[in-house]
């Protein structure tokens, strides 16, 4: 599937996160491009879940703009910023009495007139998305009976029906098993017409279907960069606080936690 809009670069200008702990730091201006699938990565309560809803519009910086093709994300209408960013929560919490392919359905608001009425192009976003995340035989079950996991495949089966070009997922891998969490970030990482930011707790995975890395500290500080580049072990150690032992695997680097001193 091709996003519906040409990507246009998503950038923050001077932004500090609306995070006490965070306003000493030095503040954030970095540009998100085309064809870029960047992994978050920092320890828990670091604001990889505030600087995510921060790039959607949804929660207002301390400090600095975030400009999408130029433009304040601020004087985009709910309507085309939609088809311009997407954005995955950690946590579902959406749990009304609907079907799980009247919640798909819905996510083509972006996309649909004034009516909302529902295109054959509509049902063939559902019909593709529901496929490719495994839900099909899920499609008349109530919200209230999926598992975590199905919760968080239908989550990310949604962005991919309302086919923004900007896609802000938290914690993809969150619920899911070993063998969907790698078929998932292996179609994520497919999605070279877009642009993407994850937040994911899984350096190794990262490392395996990212191309860029930004790094948050839980004070603040950032750095960012290609993955090649970013490749560094005392950086990895610092953002966790924990020791690592770096090695190679089919041509991939993996870091493995060693054991407290």
């Amino acid at each position: 599937m091709s996003p519906a809009s040409s990507v246009a670069p998503l950038t923050t200008q001077d932004l500090r996160l609306a995070l006490p702990q965070h306003q000493q730091a030095a503040p954030i201006s970095w540009t998100l491009q085309a064809g870029e699938c960047w992994a978050l990565l920092g320890p828990n309560g670091a604001g990889k879940t505030t600087l995510l809803q921060t790039l959607a519009g949804l929660q207002s910086p301390a400090q600095g703009q975030i400009h999408l093709g130029g433009e304040l994300i601020t004087r985009y209408k709910a309507r085309a910023r939609a088809r311009q960013i997407g954005l995955v929560f950690q946590q579902q919490q959406d749990a009304f009495p609907v079907t799980l392919t009247e919640l798909a359905a819905m996510s083509r608001f972006a996309h649909q007139g004034l009516w909302g009425r529902t295109t054959q192009a509509d049902q063939q976003a559902v019909d593709l998305a529901l496929t490719q995340l495994a839900l099909q035989p899920l499609r008349q079950r109530l919200l209230t009976q999926l598992s975590g996991g199905e919760r968080q495949r239908l989550a990310l089966a949604c962005l991919m029906i309302q086919d923004p070009a900007i896609w802000l997922i938290d914690e993809p891998c969150n619920h899911l098993d070993l063998r969907f969490q790698v078929q998932i970030l292996h179609l994520l990482q497919q999605q070279t017409q877009r642009a993407l930011v994850m937040s994911l707790h899984d350096l190794n995975l990262a490392l395996r279907f990212c191309s860029h890395l930004f790094l948050l500290y839980p004070d603040g500080r950032a750095c960012w960069g290609p993955k090649e580049a970013m490749l560094n072990l005392s950086a990895f150690e610092d953002l966790y606080q924990q020791p690592l032992k770096a090695y190679q695997v089919d041509g991939h680097w993996q870091f493995y936690p060693l054991s407290p001193s």
